[in-house]
């Protein structure tokens, strides 16, 4: 996977795919021949080619039709070992259980950012897309038909942009003249608006662009809803192994072991509440890439992968409120707003 765009090259530099965190991913699912794993988020089949290898089963997860496609001809000289399902990650429990590993990779594939036309990219320039099923709310809807104080708590949350409240003014003055209909166009106004400095590297439009990305894919609220779908899916002594590119990613990942596994810090004014049984056994800390890696693959510098393994206890319900995620615009078509 490609990241969240952090970068000028995060954002649309071409890039072959480089499978980040690898061999510590197939260290911590520890795969084995007869095993059943989940790669929920197949891509360009990265992590899914390496746990083939070490003779295990592979059901792989991708709601890009593109990656599913592409990945055909790896399913079919399988030999039955890897079957592909077109389907958000947020289902997968719909799609295995009783699986020994489950492996998620957030953030957006150097495939899709490659390609221009899906517009994830300013640096090539395209239609304002974003969308990574190619179906529903694209970001240049977004853009041109959300109200401003919607956008800056879009920008300013997802994005973590400084500027949120004056580019969402821009574009409000903007888009009345002419909608924001590419990549560039849109990149090149809020430079306009924001300015550069030749000294950061980071171009002044990426937060708004991975922030927009976020929210057309609703990709907090997928990964929180794969975990919980992961809870659900997994064996007693299954792994459960996830790699985020973002501190947002991190931090639901983060909250989400620490409640199952019954770490999460509670407060010593509180009364005390009825301990649950602990759903995961937390399997070490975060870890990073190292200097090789990052030096090899730029895109892996701001990845972490945390991981545990699935206990015998029932899996709780699924509360969202967990994470604390904040209220954001709700997603809704072009056509009701």
């Amino acid at each position: 996977m490609a990241g969240s765009g952090e970068d000028d090259h995060a954002v649309g530099g071409p890039a072959r795919h480089i499978p980040v965190l690898l061999d510590e991913v197939i260290a911590a699912l520890a795969p084995k021949p007869g095993e059943t794993i989940v790669d929920g988020t197949f891509g360009a089949g990265g992590y899914t080619r390496a746990i083939l290898a070490t003779g295990a089963d592979v059901i792989a997860i991708d709601r890009d039709p593109d990656a599913i496609s592409a990945g055909r001809e790896m399913e079919a000289g399988s030999g039955g070992h890897l079957r592909l399902v077109q389907a958000p990650f947020s289902s997968l429990d719909a799609h295995a259980s009783g699986a020994d590993g489950v492996v998620l990779d957030i953030g957006v594939s150097s495939m899709q950012l490659d390609q221009a036309e899906r517009g994830f990219s300013f640096r090539a320039d395209g239609p304002l897309d974003m969308r990574m099923a190619q179906a529903g709310l694209s970001a240049a809807d977004v853009v041109n038909r959300f109200k401003p104080g919607d956008l800056a708590r879009i920008f300013g949350f997802l994005g973590e942009e400084r500027h949120a409240g004056r580019i969402a003014r821009m574009i409000e003055r903007r888009r009345a003249e002419r909608p924001f209909e590419r990549t560039r166009d849109l990149a090149e106004a809020i430079a306009d608006t924001v300015g550069r400095n030749p000294k950061d590297k980071i171009h002044p439009a990426t937060r708004v662009f991975q922030a927009l990305r976020i929210y057309v894919n609703d990709e907090l609220g997928e990964l929180a809803r794969a975990l919980f779908a992961a809870e659900r899916a997994l064996k007693p002594g299954g792994r459960l192994v996830v790699v985020t590119f973002h501190s947002l990613e991190d931090r639901i990942v983060k909250r989400f072991i620490a409640d199952r596994s019954g770490t999460a810090a509670g407060s010593r004014y509180l009364p005390e509440t009825q301990v649950k049984a602990a759903t995961f056994d937390k399997s070490g800390g975060a870890i990073a890439p190292g200097e090789a890696e990052i030096e090899a693959n730029p895109r892996a510098r701001s990845a972490k992968l945390r991981a545990a393994i699935r206990t015998a206890a029932p899996a709780r319900p699924a509360d969202i409120s967990i994470f604390g995620l904040p209220k954001l615009p709700e997603i809704r078509t072009a056509a009701e707003r």
